[in-house]
């Protein structure tokens, strides 16, 4: 059940087989249903979550009932509603598990208790929130300075995986294209 979390955790960070252990601890297994909500707008989130096998979306919905898809965590990474999780406030954002997922969840008193833990979890958190950091500014640039085809394209590359196993639908609103314009892109390839 840990072994994924535990080759992340490796990959980055020098540990002990008993500060790995120790590590594990602290997440509590979740197993989903496809389309769960795990988070609804205005709870305050309260866990960080590890994607052992699946897929969680996280989406904000406007006043017309419109979601915008913000972030997808793919199996083998943390995620989170990162602004509700830190500030410890509500949230304006849903997380889902898009299919039936294994998922590995840390308190947020666990998660502000690991750098006591595990020496090198601050520095693997500032590497995760660097790249995390680093991938939202390319998707803005990439919504605003790309052709549906380019992101499709990108989207493609960088997640074979996920072009196989999620609805057409939720790609479609991730990429800010429409679903027609999505279903042309792939009648093309």
């Amino acid at each position: 059940m840990y072994q994924l979390l535990k080759n992340y955790l490796g990959r980055h960070v020098e540990v002990t087989e008993q500060q790995l252990e120790v590590f594990c601890s602290k997440f509590k297994l979740k197993i989903t249903k496809r389309n769960e909500i795990l988070l609804e707008t205005g709870r305050i989130c309260r866990h960080m979550y590890f994607v052992n096998k699946g897929c969680l979306r996280v989406y904000l919905v406007n006043k017309k009932a419109r979601e915008s898809t913000r972030i997808l965590i793919p199996a083998g990474n943390f995620g989170t509603a990162f602004p509700s999780f830190i500030l410890q406030e509500p949230s304006q954002a849903y997380i889902q598990s898009i299919e039936a997922s294994e998922i590995l969840l840390l308190t947020y008193q666990d998660f502000r208790d690991l750098p006591n833990l595990l020496p090198g979890w601050e520095k693997l958190y500032q590497n995760n929130l660097e790249q995390a950091y680093i991938a939202s500014i390319k998707r803005i640039e990439s919504l605003i300075t790309m052709s549906a085809k380019e992101r499709y394209a990108l989207f493609m590359e960088n997640n074979p995986d996920l072009v196989q196993s999620l609805p057409s639908k939720i790609i479609a609103d991730f990429l800010g294209i429409s679903q027609e314009t999505l279903s042309r892109l792939k009648s093309k390839k």
